[in-house]
């Protein structure tokens, strides 16, 4: 449409200049006038015809033009379009790493943090322990001095009725029983002597099982002897010293020169 009314005009202005330039001249005849006339007019169609040419011409450049912007825009979008989805493809994955590598670091800070709860916590009950064993009173009893001397009656218990030490009062001077304040490794000694001529047969005792024993004769003086054991004793345990074999010749000594004694220690708990 734009072409069609460029032309109209030009065919406008080429009849205009013609009129322009005719009303100038003289006429001198028909024919010279005709001449005239068709020689400018044929002038004019070429002129025209140029012009026209050049607007095509034209015309067609700027097209050209148009289209080689329209495919430049076209490869900058595609372009576009496909660096965008590349950033956006690298964006994600770096993204899904990221993730990933939080993922891992979140298990691994969960392991080592339970772990070192744990330990902790293993930590804490032992120096628990470690303090109330600090804190605990040592345990440890040395008696002398035997109840009766004569043992005539089966699984008779001696009683040594003294005590020298007595921390942590878990031996019983009217019973002759020990009973331990807390579980744990002891050490337990027995020494008696026995008179001129008599026996004594003598077992140390943990809850009613005999656990060492011992024999003793004196033969033409009196004689002395020890024996003991070291056990683990719970807490509230006894442990004691009795005959096993009661007869009227079974019979310990004492003096100021003899000492039968029974004592015990705890080691270890």
């Amino acid at each position: 449409m734009g072409f069609s009314l460029l032309f109209s005009f030009v065919i406008a202005f080429g009849i205009y200049s013609y009129n322009f330039s005719e009303a100038r001249e003289p006429v001198c005849s028909k024919f010279a006038y005709e001449e005239q006339l068709l020689e400018k007019m044929i002038r004019t169609e070429i002129k025209v015809e140029t012009m026209v040419n050049e607007i095509k011409k034209t015309e067609e450049n700027v097209i050209s033009t148009l289209s080689d912007i329209k495919q430049t825009v076209s490869d900058f979008t595609d372009m576009f379009v496909d660096m965008r989805g590349n950033i956006t493809d690298e964006m994600l994955k770096r993204g899904n790493e990221i993730k990933r590598r939080e993922k891992s670091f979140k298990k691994r800070f969960e392991e080592t943090r339970n772990n070192l709860t744990s330990d902790i916590d293993a930590k804490k009950v032992e120096l628990n322990q470690i303090q109330g064993k600090l804190e605990q009173p040592p345990i440890a009893f040395y008696a002398h001095h035997l109840k009766d001397l004569v043992l005539d009656t089966a699984n008779e218990i001696l009683i040594f009725e003294k005590t020298i030490t007595n921390e942590g009062t878990g031996y019983d001077t009217s019973t002759g029983l020990f009973t331990a304040p807390v579980g744990g490794l002891y050490q337990f000694d027995v020494h008696t002597c026995t008179y001129n001529r008599k026996y004594s047969y003598l077992g140390l005792v943990m809850e009613g099982n005999v656990i060492a024993a011992d024999s003793n004769f004196g033969d033409a003086n009196s004689d002395c002897d020890s024996f003991g054991a070291i056990i683990r004793v719970r807490s509230g345990g006894n442990v004691w010293v009795k005959s096993t074999s009661s007869a009227s010749n079974r019979q310990p000594g004492q003096d100021a020169y003899r000492m039968n004694t029974f004592s015990g220690v705890l080691v270890n708990n």
